[in-house]
């Protein structure tokens, strides 16, 4: 379907404001071009209101060190390099359009880690160790001056900072697309990230129908929304059936009114007569994914509150209700009850984060995308820089 390409001077809404004439993307859009992209379906744009090209890599870097890289560190260290390097890079285009910090937990104060949930607290704490595992692991290859010393201007140790992989993996984690490639013999494990310009600047709506995908045939990647945009409104993508959990783990923002967003129950120390229950529980895998939904518990939680309510002596009765069984009405009273109790100190809980996020109202942290915004303790919003679409229903793109 061919589409006019409509100019945003002839848009009577004030609802966004073209991004099509500022240089850094002027630049992107050649950048694309020289690449094989011609869309003029898409236009970068500035939404108010709102809250939230595959890299082949250059092999000087990794090619001649022992032991390899993986795919995720090399694609690391080829960002930090080339955007060491500046407009001298053939990447530059892309890379001057990155935020150049985010709001994922890497980037956390420890003060904003302090009032998140247990379970995101942890997450949050393994996404910093595995950035600074991934330095503290590379240090031999980054002071290696054979390897990287040709396309730097400073030494490899003073650029690839922790710092500086922690900006490329954050960018990498929230942009990348999923595309499997067959094992290079220059790298170590499986090479499924690919970044894509311009893609990137899609966001995540989650009631979205989108089909998504790498082409065989056009040696393209594509997307296909399933029930069109229309002109000038925002052009949104699905990242998956995600609650707003792993959508701050792992992109950075939140979703409103997101109907796959949960409350996560931790388990924790009980009575010492539960021990066995508890047990018996974790060796079926029966103390993962708990949550809470607008609905009400799952029904994994009410299996495992059920199976803790039996009494003591009707232990041959655990693998049952592993299985849903219903045992008879105390127990189902007694496990509502504990659901109920819960639900309340789950309540409880959050009251607390509030207030200790309305004492610290005045700590925030400072991220850029394109612009900069300040994410306060009290808000978690989404980026704030979309695309904007000049096509209707049936519309696809490329990369």
């Amino acid at each position: 379907m061919n589409h006019k390409i409509i100019s945003f001077s002839e848009n009577k809404s004030m609802c966004n404001i073209s991004l099509s004439h500022q240089l850094q993307y002027v630049r992107l859009v050649r950048f694309l071009h020289r690449r094989g992209f011609s869309s003029t379906l898409l236009q970068p744009a500035l939404f108010s209101g709102t809250s939230g090209c595959r890299m082949n890599l250059t092999l000087y870097l990794v090619c001649s060190w022992k032991p390899r890289l993986s795919p995720l560190s090399a694609l690391c260290v080829f960002l930090v390099c080339e955007r060491q390097r500046g407009e001298a890079s053939d990447w530059f285009p892309y890379i001057d359009v990155l935020p150049c910090s985010y709001a994922c937990p890497a980037y956390f104060s420890d003060e904003v880690v302090d009032v998140l949930p247990a379970g995101v607290r942890r997450r949050g704490l393994e996404q910093r160790e595995a950035v600074r595992e991934m330095h503290s692991s590379n240090q031999e290859f980054f002071r290696g001056v054979e390897t990287l010393q040709p396309v730097l201007s400073r030494p490899p140790e003073d650029v690839l900072t922790y710092e500086a992989l922690r900006w490329a993996w954050c960018s990498v984690n929230t942009r990348s697309v999923f595309m499997p490639r067959p094992s290079s013999c220059f790298l170590s494990g499986p090479d499924s990230y690919a970044l894509a310009p311009f893609l990137d600047l899609l966001n995540h709506r989650p009631d979205v129908q989108v089909k998504a995908g790498f082409n065989d045939q056009t040696k393209c990647y594509e997307i296909r929304s399933v029930c069109g945009t229309p002109c000038y409104e925002q052009a949104y993508i699905n990242y998956g059936s995600h609650d707003n959990q792993r959508l701050l783990l792992e992109y950075g923002f939140v979703a409103m009114n997101n109907p796959h967003s949960v409350v996560y129950v931790e388990p924790g120390k009980g009575e010492k007569s539960l021990d066995q229950k508890m047990k018996f529980l974790r060796e079926n895998q029966f103390l993962e994914n708990l949550t809470v939904s607008s609905e009400g518990p799952s029904w994994r939680l009410m299996v495992a509150l059920r199976l803790l309510s039996l009494p003591q002596t009707l232990y041959h009765l655990w693998r049952s209700v592993l299985l849903g069984q219903v045992v008879d009405e105390k127990t189902e009273v007694r496990s509502s009850q504990t659901a109920r109790t819960l639900c309340q100190q789950l309540l409880k809980d959050t009251h607390i984060a509030l207030d200790k996020v309305h004492i610290n109202t005045d700590q925030s942290i400072s991220w850029n995308k394109n612009g900069t915004e300040m994410l306060h303790l009290s808000v978690f919003r989404s980026p704030s820089f979309w695309v904007s679409m000049g096509g209707q229903s049936g519309s696809s793109w490329r990369w």
